[in-house]
């Protein structure tokens, strides 16, 4: 027996990254905000490690993985920063998903969990 169509199977970006693929995707935002000289002073005594895995957590969530880890819900909220400098780190993370090719409305549903 042929087979000439292709079979797909819906699978979400959870699936298709892993965990270690989202670990290495926060990874990346976080080295991307530490390096602006405007953002980086806000995570001065910050527990990255901490601030990562909360991070992973919920990018987890967002992109259909299970559900779980520490609540991140408006972190960068949490560390004073100005409304154009929230936008600025969403900007990093849509650019680092979006060098992942993971598609936009993915991309949009993740800033805006994390924006909280």
């Amino acid at each position: 027996m042929r087979t000439t169509e292709l079979v797909t199977c819906p699978r979400n970006s959870f699936d298709w990254l892993g965990p270690a693929g989202v670990r290495g995707a926060v990874n990346r935002w976080l080295r991307l905000v530490a390096a602006d000289a405007e953002l980086a002073p806000y995570l001065l005594g910050i527990d990255r490690p901490r601030l990562a895995a909360c991070l992973a957590a919920q990018l987890t969530s967002v992109l259909g993985g299970p559900v779980g880890g520490p609540a991140a819900g408006g972190v960068w909220c949490r560390l004073g920063l100005s409304e154009e400098q929230q936008w600025r780190v969403l900007d990093y993370l849509a650019a680092v998903l979006w060098a992942l090719d993971l598609p936009v409305d993915t991309i949009m549903r993740a800033q805006r969990e994390v924006r909280g």
